[in-house]
């Protein structure tokens, strides 16, 4: 079983803690106040009242043999990069940090984090993808030109199959999955030949630019 560090229990740190916990990770959530550390307390496997930007805090608690931590401590950007700090000094190998500002993101990045997640900024992003085009349902960023969107199908793809349209050659984009909105039913594994419906979606990644093409066919 895998163990993972919660630092900071705001909105997104309980959101990350309580999923952990459901996915069957060995929680050990920590934050400096009691009601919230009270709240995810019957889902985690160990729930602390307890300063996390101290290193010998965080050994006392078990925290040295985590394979992860993610740091959520909202907007106090020092107590953020002091528990980054302390998670890199007992030895856990994986860090991803919540930060509020792109200079947020740049100095933890220097202290060498594995990843920075800036949720305001991120889902800002989706609903702007999905206000302008009407045809992307919804939108993932996965890097600086890399995403993760889901289409609608366009009019005259309906009725021909994935190998017909060939979306990988002529936008240079990859068909993760269809699902069929009437049904729910999502084909991870897409059979190439099956023809495609209008209640579809497509599920495609690729560059910035590839799927803003795959978006405008009509």
């Amino acid at each position: 079983m895998k163990r993972m560090i919660v630092i900071g229990l705001g909105n997104f740190g309980m959101a990350v803690a309580e999923k952990l916990a459901q996915k069957g990770v060995d929680v050990i959530a920590v934050d400096r106040r009691q009601d919230l550390v009270d709240r995810v307390a019957p889902r985690a496997a160990r729930a602390v009242v307890a300063d996390g930007t101290s290193e010998h805090v965080l050994r006392e608690i078990g925290c040295k043999h985590a394979d992860a931590g993610i740091v959520s401590t909202g907007d106090d950007i020092t107590a953020s990069i002091l528990a980054v700090l302390a998670l890199k000094d007992i030895g856990v190998p994986e860090i991803h940090v919540k930060v509020i500002s792109e200079q947020h993101a740049r100095v933890v990045e220097k202290l060498g984090v594995t990843g920075t997640v800036f949720p305001e900024r991120d889902s800002g992003r989706r609903l702007a993808e999905s206000v302008v085009s009407h045809e992307i349902l919804s939108y993932f960023p996965l890097g600086d030109d890399f995403a993760l969107q889901e289409m609608a199908i366009p009019d005259s793809w309906i009725g021909h199959s994935l190998r017909e349209i060939d979306v990988r050659r002529r936008f240079d984009i990859s068909v993760v999955a269809v699902k069929d909105m009437l049904t729910g039913t999502v084909a991870g594994i897409p059979d190439p030949d099956a023809p495609l419906k209008d209640s579809d979606t497509l599920f495609v990644a690729g560059g910035l630019g590839s799927l803003e093409r795959a978006a405008k066919v009509k």
